[in-house]
């Protein structure tokens, strides 16, 4: 099943055409919204959107992989990995526009309800 990406650029669009804000302050405002989701991450603090769901930094620690082409173990350094836990109402809605016949509807209506939805 193939889509479009959503970028920061159309996002920017969303915001000027819905607000009202010019386009520079559109894009400011985009980038402090992901500059401070980011921040936080970066902080390992847990970011929750409601209706839309939570972002959340888990630590993994050292184990022993396996290079699957030789069979030969190799060891995997601990690292930290983000997560994204979808709330039920972003569920919901995807799997409502699933339903639906016309997949061209199904987008533009997943795209008026993301714009309705606050920030």
């Amino acid at each position: 099943m193939a889509g479009q990406t959503v970028t920061r650029a159309e996002l920017s669009k969303s915001v000027y055409q819905e607000i009202g804000l010019s386009r520079n302050e559109s894009a400011q405002l985009v980038e402090a919204v992901i500059g401070e989701i980011a921040a936080a991450l970066g902080r390992g603090e847990t970011v929750k959107i409601s209706s839309f769901g939570s972002f959340a930094v888990r630590e993994k620690g050292r184990r022993i992989g396996r290079n699957p082409k030789t069979g030969e173990e190799v060891p995997i350094s601990p690292r930290r990995v983000l997560v994204f836990r979808a709330a039920h109402a972003l569920k919901s809605q995807i799997n409502d526009a699933l339903t639906q016949a016309d997949a061209g509807k199904a987008r533009a209506e997943l795209l008026s309800r993301a714009k309705a939805q606050p920030l």
